[in-house]
């Protein structure tokens, strides 16, 4: 059985900038690899400079806009990396992450690491995910 490849891509921004929200993996089983999710808006703008928890939220649902365009939830999520630029102030804020996960019940392998900063210097957090079905 060949593997195909699809693009999924809810906004048009990410394309530009030569990178795919996501990509479906077809063959024995469905696999989506999306690219990290940040706290930017549909125009591909950062938002809620300083606020852990908004810009966690919107990275949230940002990541299950990429799975819902691969007719997925965050209840496929087998894999989940999380990067963040300061790891004490999110985990101040990481029940919004677990609630949100809790509510799809499911706990994918997850690796958070500390980074010095993510691409776009105001951005706090960044969300990479693999999800199946």
């Amino acid at each position: 059985m060949t593997t195909q490849r699809t693009a999924v891509n809810p906004w048009t921004w990410s394309v530009e900038l030569g990178y795919n929200q996501g990509e479906v993996v077809s063959g024995q089983t469905r696999t989506l690899y999306c690219s990290g999710q940040t706290a930017m808006d549909a125009d591909g703008k950062p938002r809620h400079d300083g606020d852990m928890a908004a810009q966690l939220a919107l990275s949230l649902d940002n990541l299950e806009a990429v799975l819902g365009a691969a007719e997925m939830s965050l209840g496929n999520l087998v894999r989940l990396n999380v990067h963040t630029t300061d790891v004490d102030l999110l985990f101040q804020h990481y029940g919004v992450l677990a609630a949100r996960l809790g509510a799809a019940r499911v706990a994918p392998a997850t690796t958070m690491l500390g980074v010095s900063r993510l691409a776009i210097p105001t951005l706090l957090v960044e969300l990479e995910g693999t999800a199946v079905a």
